[in-house]
C-alpha cells in the first residue's frame, strides 16, 4: 500500500512540474492543488471530528499561516523599496554609478552590478526589477554593452541581492525552523561564489564581444528632470541589511527603522503621503509572491503530515547525502532542478522536499545552505521567473538565451559553495 501511495505522490509532483514547465498551470495554483492531492493520496481526511490531522484544518487553514514570518518580511520589504523609489534614492544611486563609471562598457557594467545588488538586497521583486532595469539597461547599451550582457547584469545583481535580502530570509526560517541568526550567518557563503562568477562572466562577455553603441530613447522620467537626493540619504538601502546581519535584529523592526532613517535623511515633501502610498503600492507589488508563499505553506503542511512523512521517509532517506562527496555531487549536479519550479526550488516544489530531507535526518543547516546555493541557479537562469521574462522582452532577447549563456557559470558557483560548505557544515 505504501509503495502505491509513494508512486501516487511522486506522480502528482511530476504532473505539477510538467504543467508549470509548459505554463498550463501557474505556480500559485499548482502548489495548493499539489498539497491537497498529496494529502488525499496519503489517506488524510478532508474534514473529520475525530482525526488529529485533516486537510481543511491543518493543510489549508494552518498552511495558509505557515509562512507568516516570510510574508510579513516580504510586504515590509516591498514597502521599503517603494519608499526608496518615491524619495528618489534608487534613481540617485544609479545616476551616481553611471557618472562614476563613465561610458566604458566594462566599468559601467561592473558598477551597475555592485549598485543594483545593493538595491535588490534592500528590496526586490518584479516592480523593482522593472524600475531599475528601465534605467540601467539603456545606459549600458548606449555605452556599448550588448543587450544580453546588459540584461544579465540585472539578473546577476538580482540573484546576489536576493541572497542578502532581509525580506526573503523568512522563507528559510519558516521552512526549516531555523533561527534568523543561523540563516544570516551563511548568507556570505551562498553569496560570494555568485559574486565572483558574476564578475568573471561580465568580464568574459564584454572582452569577447564587440563594442557596439546603440541609441536608446530614455523614458521621460529618467532624462534628469528629477533632482538627486542628498548624498547622506544614499546609505538608506543598506540600513535594514546592516541591522539584520550585523546587529541580529528581527526582520520587521529592521525594515521599519530603515524606513524612518530614509525619511529623515531624504526629508521628502508630503512624507505622510509618501509612506501611505508606498505601503499600498508595496503590497500590490508583493501580492503575487505572498500568494505563492501561502501555497508553499500548504505544501509544507502536507508533506510534513505524519501520514505523508510515513509514506515518503523510506524513499527520502535513501537519497540523503551521507558524506561530503555525495553532498557536493547530489546538490551540485541536480542544481538544474531548481529551474521551472522544480524539486530544488524553494519557491516551488523544493520547499516540501527540503522539509522532508530535514525531517528524515539531514542536518537542516546543510539542507538550507544547499537549497540557497541551488536557488542561485533559479534566481538568474529560470525562464519561468517573471523578471527573466521581462528582461527578455525589454532587451528583445529570447528568454532561453539567458538560460543557455549563464547556467553553466552559475552551476560552477554552486559547486564552489557546496565544496566550501561541506567543510563548514556537518552533513
Amino acid at each position: 500500500m505504501q509503495i502505491a501511495q509513494a508512486i501516487g505522490i511522486f506522480l502528482i509532483f511530476a504532473i505539477c512540474v510538467v504543467l508549470m514547465m509548459t505554463r498550463k498551470l501557474p505556480t500559485i495554483l499548482a502548489l495548493p492543488i499539489m498539497a491537497i492531492g498529496i494529502s488525499l493520496v496519503a489517506g488524510i481526511p478532508f474534514i473529520s471530528s475525530t482525526a488529529d490531522f485533516t486537510i481543511a484544518n491543518d493543510v489549508l487553514e494552518a498552511g495558509a499561516m505557515r509562512m507568516s514570518t516570510a510574508i510579513a518580511g516580504l510586504i515590509f520589504g516591498g514597502w521599503f523599496g517603494k519608499i526608496l523609489t518615491k524619495v528618489g534614492v534608487t534613481r540617485t544611486i544609479i545616476r551616481k554609478a553611471a557618472e562614476l563609471a563613465g561610458d566604458k562598457p566594462l566599468p559601467i557594467a561592473l558598477a551597475f552590478l555592485v549598485v543594483c545588488s545593493l538595491i535588490f538586497a534592500a528590496s526586490n521583486g518584479l516592480g523593482m526589477v522593472i524600475l531599475v532595469g528601465t534605467i540601467i539597461i539603456p545606459i549600458m547599451i548606449s555605452a556599448g554593452v550588448d543587450p544580453i550582457t546588459a540584461g544579465s547584469v540585472l539578473l546577476f545583481s538580482n540573484g546576489i541581492g536576493v541572497t542578502f535580502s532581509v525580506g526573503t530570509l523568512g522563507v528559510y526560517i519558516d521552512t526549516l525552523g531555523l533561527p534568523l541568526e543561523t540563516v544570516t550567518s551563511y548568507s556570505w557563503l551562498c553569496g560570494i561564489p555568485l559574486m565572483v562568477v558574476a564578475v568573471a562572466w561580465i568580464v568574459f562577455s564584454i572582452k569577447r564581444g564587440s563594442r557596439v553603441r546603440k541609441a536608446w530613447a530614455m523614458p521621460a522620467a529618467e532624462t534628469g528632470s528629477e533632482k538627486n537626493v542628498r548624498a547622506i540619504a544614499l546609505i538608506s538601502p543598506i540600513i535594514p541589511v546592516v541591522l539584520v546581519f550585523a546587529l541580529k535584529m528581527p526582520l520587521v523592526p529592521s525594515i521599519l527603522i530603515g524606513i524612518v532613517v530614509t525619511l529623515i535623511l531624504s526629508t521628502p515633501k508630503n512624507a505622510v503621503q509618501v509612506v501611505t502610498g508606498a505601503f499600498v503600492e508595496g503590497i500590490q507589488d508583493t501580492a503575487g509572491a505572498a500568494a505563492l508563499m501561502i501555497g508553499i505553506g500548504m505544501t509544507l503542511k502536507a508533506v510534513m503530515a505524519p501520514q505523508v512523512a510515513e509514506v515518503l521517509q523510506p524513499v527520502i532517506s535513501v537519497i540523503i547525502p551521507q558524506n561530503q562527496i555525495m553532498f557536493i555531487l547530489v546538490f551540485g549536479l541536480l542544481s538544474v532542478l531548481a529551474i521551472y519550479r522544480g524539486p530544488l526550488n524553494v519557491w516551488g516544489l523544493g520547499s516540501g522536499i527540503v522539509a522532508l530531507l530535514a525531517a528524515s535526518g539531514m542536518n537542516p543547516i546543510a539542507a538550507m545552505v544547499a537549497l540557497r546555493l541551488d536557488s542561485n541557479v533559479q534566481a538568474v537562469c529560470d525562464p519561468t521567473n517573471s523578471h527573466n521574462v521581462w528582461v527578455s522582452d525589454f532587451t528583445k532577447v529570447d528568454v532561453n538565451e539567458y538560460l543557455k549563456k549563464t547556467i553553466l557559470w552559475i552551476m560552477v558557483s554552486t559547486f564552489v559553495g557546496l565544496i566550501v560548505a561541506s567543510f563548514m557544515v556537518s552533513i
